[in-house]
């Protein structure tokens, strides 16, 4: 804001509005009087803060590291750690190994679900395209072992985590179509090689889910509905 005063030339000379009151000069006109202390003094307070050139930097910490070598890799980040895969594969494959549960209760359906479409292809190589079969009996027994299981626990029980160790279980299935692919099992030998299949399944099954949920003196009760599942499979398999 300034103010105006017009001379005699008629030229216009504009003056800040830092003045400290008027005064009329000898030819009559009104005039401001202008101190400059005060106007240096008064600060509009419609003027934004000057700036000062600092650049700003984030002062929270880095999540996984302050490099970018710290960081995790992009699959562990997409949740597929190949490590924790072959972990789980090991301890199905050796049903007396103890199982980590803190490593089983991780939500894991990339291993389960290769193998369901491993299952489907051998059986499909045996002449059987029982793929439908294979993905509506998963279902339906994972949303089956989760009510029950909710049941029988005390802890939180997770519905991935049952698909998880469900489907990771489904490896010595996924060996005896294997087999069938080259040798029949409508025998002696298929029969047996059939239950010693569920036997391991349901075994691997109920170890781990009696780590992961504290249930130690149930496994026989979650042995039995594993082994009615994998028993379906097993009559995929077979016939």
């Amino acid at each position: 804001m300034c103010f105006l005063r017009m001379g005699d030339s008629q030229q216009f000379d504009f003056y800040q509005t830092g003045y400290s009151g008027y005064y009329v000069d000898n030819q009559g006109r009104t005039v401001a009087f202008y101190d400059r202390d005060e106007a240096q003094n008064t600060q509009d307070p419609f003027m934004e803060q000057q700036y000062t050139g600092e650049v700003y930097q984030p002062t929270h910490a880095a999540t996984y590291g302050e490099t970018p070598e710290d960081e995790p890799p992009l699959l562990v980040e997409l949740g597929i750690d190949f490590d924790h895969m072959w972990q789980k594969t090991l301890t199905v494959l050796n049903p007396f190994k103890p199982a980590d549960g803190s490593i089983m209760n991780e939500t894991d359906l990339t291993g389960p679900i290769l193998f369901c479409i491993a299952l489907g292809v051998t059986l499909m190589m045996a002449g059987k395209v029982h793929f439908g079969y294979v993905y509506g009996i998963s279902a339906i027994a994972c949303s089956g072992m989760y009510i029950l299981l909710s049941l029988m626990s005390s802890l939180t029980v997770s519905y991935g985590c049952v698909a998880s160790v469900l489907g990771y279980c489904l490896l010595p299935m996924l060996v005896l179509s294997a087999f069938a692919v080259f040798y029949s099992l409508q025998g002696v030998i298929g029969t047996v090689l059939a239950l010693l299949a569920i036997c391991w399944c349901s075994f691997s099954a109920s170890k781990i889910f009696i780590s992961t949920l504290a249930m130690h003196e149930q496994q026989l009760l979650v042995f039995y509905p594993c082994a009615l599942l994998y028993g379906l499979f097993t009559l995929l398999t077979v016939f």
